[in-house]
C-alpha cells in the first residue's frame, strides 16, 4: 500500500537524501564550479548598496532573532532586485506543491510545500522554514534538495540558494548527483560576502536563461 509522507517530516537528513530520493554528494571537485567561476563584476553603486543592506540586517538583528518576514524585506528582497531577477526574463513562482516517489521497496509518495521561490523552473530560492535566523542551514539543505529532485527533467543543471539571512550556500543537481558551495557569513569581519552572493546570483541568473 502506498504511503503519503510530509517532505517536511519524512526529508530532514542527508543519508535519507541518498536512501530515500536516490540522490549522492558528488567528490568530484568540477561538479559544481559555476559558483567559483569567472564571475560578474558589481558596480559600485551595486557594491554601496550591498554595504548598506549589510549594515541594515547587523542593526535589525542586534536585539535578537528576526522574523521571517523581516529577513525577506532587509536582505532577500534587495538581492533579488540587484540580480535584475524581477525583470524580464525572469518569472517567480512561489509556494510550489511536489510529489516525489521515494526510492527502494516501499510504497512511498512524499507531498509537501516549501518556502521558495523557483525562477524560471531552474532556480530555487530558499529561505530556510524556520521563523528564526539561527535556525541552521543543515537543515534546510535535505528538504531543499527533495523539492529540486521532483523536477520533471532531473537531467539538466538545477541550482538552488539556501539562506537565513546571517548565512547562504549554493546547490547544483544533476541527475542523481548534488554538489554544495562554501558557506557565506553576513557577519564576516573581514569582507562583505554579500558580494559574492550577489555575483554567484547573477552568473545563475545568466546560465538558467541561456
Amino acid at each position: 500500500m502506498t504511503r503519503s509522507l510530509a517532505i517536511g517530516e519524512d526529508i530532514t537528513t542527508f543519508r535519507q537524501v541518498q536512501e530515500k530520493l536516490g540522490l549522492t554528494l558528488t567528490e568530484n571537485s568540477e561538479f559544481f564550479t559555476e559558483w567559483m567561476a569567472e564571475l560578474p563584476a558589481l558596480s559600485e553603486a551595486e557594491q554601496v548598496r550591498l554595504e548598506q543592506v549589510r549594515r541594515n540586517y547587523l542593526y535589525q538583528i542586534s536585539d535578537g532573532v528576526l522574523l521571517e518576514e523581516t529577513i525577506k524585506m532587509v536582505v532577500l528582497s534587495p538581492l533579488l532586485e540587484l540580480a535584475g531577477f524581477y525583470q524580464p526574463p525572469y518569472k517567480f513562482r512561489t509556494e510550489v506543491s511536489v510529489e516525489i516517489e521515494a526510492e527502494g521497496d516501499n510504497e512511498e509518495i512524499l507531498r509537501g510545500r516549501i518556502d521558495a521561490l523557483v525562477l524560471q523552473g531552474k532556480l530555487w530560492i530558499v529561505q530556510i522554514e524556520s521563523k528564526k535566523t539561527t535556525f541552521d542551514l543543515e537543515v534546510a539543505i535535505p528538504q531543499t534538495l527533495a523539492y529540486m529532485a521532483a523536477h520533471p527533467e532531473p537531467e539538466q543543471p538545477l541550482y538552488g540558494m539556501v539562506m537565513n539571512g546571517s548565512s547562504y550556500l549554493f546547490i547544483k543537481t544533476l541527475g542523481k548527483q548534488y554538489g554544495i558551495s562554501d558557506l557565506f557569513a553576513t557577519r564576516s569581519p573581514y569582507r562583505n560576502n554579500l558580494y559574492e552572493v550577489l555575483r554567484i546570483l547573477k552568473h545563475l541568473g545568466r546560465l538558467i536563461v541561456n
